[in-house]
């Protein structure tokens, strides 16, 4: 990424949750066991990380809970640690946001990490969207969202439908409704489901991020499907 990003001075937020076997990633785990998904998890937070050292300018670890500060703080150097209370994942970025917007904070691009798709082009659309309007979103396939920026605190959005295919029309509204202009960079998607695999190998092939050969590697090794490769 370039110099823009320090320019910008936007602050990139990253919600994270320590891998753990049997935790998380439940649904595939649910077709691909328990070990499959905490290798995946791995990589998945590896991409997220993978952003976050490239980015220029201030970026915020917002672990699931104090218990996993000490392991948040290992990730990255320069990094802030920030952890998430307890409450809905709406009263979660609500509170995280308004905690970094209180230390100084201004303008806030928030990822989690299970959207390795998200590339240069779509944060540089969000942080050019974000000249000119007030929120900006990268819309999830599934109907909720892989990427939420804002230029101020978030209004009241504790009671969305989170995790479900309404999220992204629920967090359009609510903006609006609280006369907040909205502008969308492109279109992304959550790896979810085993189904999201098959889909990650195609878009990931030509994608040469270390920490992304490393996880299309790991998926083709995952599904047994080792023609397309990763070419430098």
């Amino acid at each position: 990424m370039n110099n823009k990003y320090q320019q910008e001075g936007a602050t990139l937020l990253v919600f994270c949750k320590q891998p753990r076997l049997n935790q998380g990633k439940q649904r595939i785990a649910a077709t691909l066991g328990a070990e499959t998904a905490f290798n995946l998890a791995s990589a998945l937070l590896n991409c997220a990380l993978e952003d976050a050292t490239k980015w220029r300018g201030p970026v915020v670890l917002s672990p699931a809970g104090p218990e996993e500060v000490e392991w948040a703080q290992g990730l990255l150097t320069g990094a802030e640690v920030l952890a998430q209370p307890q409450g809905s994942l709406g009263q979660r970025i609500m509170a995280v946001d308004q905690q970094l917007r209180d230390q100084g904070h201004k303008k806030i691009i928030i990822i989690g990490t299970d959207a390795p798709i998200l590339n240069e082009r779509i944060f540089s659309c969000a942080l050019d969207a974000l000249k000119t309007q007030d929120v900006t979103f990268s819309a999830a396939e599934d109907g909720g969202v892989t990427l939420m920026g804002s230029n101020s605190h978030w209004p009241e959005i504790a009671d969305l439908p989170w995790s479900t295919d309404r999220l992204g029309e629920a967090l359009y509204h609510v903006c609006i409704d609280a006369k907040r202009s909205v502008a969308y960079a492109p279109p992304s998607y959550d790896i979810d489901y085993e189904k999201d695999l098959h889909k990650l190998i195609v878009d990931l092939a030509g994608d040469v991020r270390p920490s992304r050969q490393a996880l299309l590697r790991l998926v083709q090794s995952i599904t047994h499907n080792d023609t397309i490769k990763v070419t430098s």
